[in-house]
């Protein structure tokens, strides 16, 4: 378990989202980019709250900034192994219900159309809701949820985080 250093006027000030970031940028930062297997080792050094804000970020950074990208890169969650589980088992964690939800409803409007014979939904791209009116509506519908129920997600974190420094934090004095 890997502790951010920082002071406590600093930790106290930021914003939910600036907070989530800051506790566990430097694992984010180990692991992007790096093989399946470093990913794995990294996440278990941590602890079960750093575990979870790892999972969500990983979800959230990669889906926040369009339609398009959330599609892909829920594809891409469901298709890596352990990467499901992981996400769904950090949002247990953090008893963030609204988000398992959406994300279950998400998984199955991607299964239904992308888990067919010959077709992997590691090939999921962004472009696919490019030729599919009713797709693009339905996933545009999902990732406006998305980023609705994620506001609500940051800030359930937040609080988990400030009633649990301890698990994230070490400060300066």
């Amino acid at each position: 378990m890997t502790l951010v250093t920082m002071q406590k006027q600093q930790f106290e000030s930021m914003s939910d989202e600036r907070l989530g970031w800051a506790c566990i940028a430097p694992t984010l930062q180990q692991i992007r980019g790096r093989e399946i297997a470093v990913k794995t080792a990294a996440i278990a050094r941590l602890n079960k709250g750093q575990q979870a804000l790892c999972m969500f970020r990983v979800l959230y950074d990669h889906a926040k900034n369009s339609a398009g990208e959330y599609y892909a890169w829920l594809a891409c969650i469901l298709d890596t192994p352990g990467y499901w589980e992981g996400v769904s088992g950090g949002l247990h964690f953090f008893d963030d219900q609204a988000m398992l939800d959406l994300l279950e409803r998400t998984r199955v409007v991607i299964e239904a159309r992308d888990r067919r014979p010959g077709v992997s939904l590691y090939d999921v791209s962004i472009t696919d809701l490019d030729g599919d009116q009713e797709l693009r509506s339905t996933i545009t519908l999902l990732f406006e949820q998305f980023i609705d129920t994620a506001a609500h997600s940051l800030q359930q974190i937040a609080v988990y985080i400030r009633s649990h420094p301890q698990q994230f934090v070490l400060f300066e004095e």
